[in-house]
């Protein structure tokens, strides 16, 4: 079972998914601070296999008032924006992969952020560069310079530039355009709250059912995106029955499926992306080493979920 959408919320290995139709967590959510990122206020969609039975359970959905979206494709991998072809003579990509473990029971046995720093120049003439990077000061973040770099440079001023200045950076672009690695950093810890997205799946065998309900709350620091939550089921002979979908920046879902033993719905996985990451690397201007004014560069930036488990 997937808990997906394209902003947020969920989605099946089991033929069960549901969708939020909105496009990342809404800032504008009620009860949310302004800088916070947030859950849809739109009702949670759920999408079900071509059946009778599932149009049936589709159809009480609606007559419920949720919206339901039935293009929900969960898929495996990482969460990865489609990059827009490149335009301006220089882009600077700064990503971080994010590998985390909760624990069901509450806590966290994991946490690891991995970044990168990359650079691509489409001509030859703009090869000749430094780059003047701003950082948040993060002393968890331990950064390490490419063996090219001039690292005592970078050390006392925060430009990365070549060991030899006459040397240009290499142009143009090649396979998946990941451009030249600059710098790489990397985060660890045991605090939950550094922890994006928390997780809580409670499973509960009441009679000849079980009950499962699954909390999340998203951390007011990230604005998260395309979030899909998958969560196993056991073997089932219909779809499991929803009894509540609610959710703003945090919300929660229960379901009811027959009688199952408590590790039949874990691991948990999730993917969200983000467009804020935890080293805040900026890049603050381009340094011509052949004088004149600095040239046009852009930058991107994600965090992206590499592995993320609820075990």
């Amino acid at each position: 079972m997937s808990l997906s959408s394209s902003g947020s919320g969920f989605g099946s290995g089991s033929g069960f998914g549901l969708n939020t139709d909105v496009d990342s967590y809404s800032s504008k959510s009620k009860g949310r601070p302004p800088s916070s990122a947030t859950a849809p206020a739109k009702g949670l969609g759920m999408q079900l296999g071509k059946t009778q039975r599932t149009n049936q359970f589709l159809e009480s959905l609606k007559a419920e008032g949720e919206v339901i979206n039935e293009d929900v494709q969960p898929s495996t991998g990482q969460v990865r924006a489609v990059a827009a072809p490149l335009t301006d003579p220089i882009t600077l990509t700064v990503e971080e992969k994010l590998n985390v473990t909760l624990k069901r029971d509450g806590g966290i046995s994991n946490f690891d952020v991995q970044g990168q720093l990359s650079l691509q120049i489409l001509n030859q003439e703009d090869g000749l560069i430094q780059v003047q990077i701003e950082t948040s000061r993060n002393q968890g973040v331990i950064f390490k310079t490419h063996p090219n770099m001039n690292k005592e440079l970078f050390a006392n001023e925060n430009i990365l530039g070549l060991k030899d200045p006459n040397r240009p950076f290499p142009t143009g672009q090649t396979g998946d355009a990941a451009g030249v690695g600059l710098l790489k950093w990397r985060m660890q810890s045991g605090d939950e709250s550094m922890v994006p997205l928390i997780i809580n799946c409670w499973p509960s065998v009441s009679g000849n059912e079980t009950y499962v309900s699954i909390e999340y709350e998203s951390s007011s620091a990230f604005d998260l995106q395309n979030v899909l939550i998958s969560v196993p089921l056991p073997a089932l002979r219909e779809a499991p029955r929803v009894r509540q979908v609610d959710g703003e920046w945090s919300g929660s879902m229960e379901f009811v499926v027959p009688p199952a033993d408590a590790s039949a719905f874990f691991p948990i996985s999730v993917r969200f992306s983000a467009a804020s990451t935890y080293s805040d690397v900026k890049v603050a201007t381009v340094i011509p080493l052949r004088g004149g004014a600095p040239p046009k560069f852009s930058q991107r930036t994600q965090l992206i979920t590499e592995n993320y488990h609820v075990v």
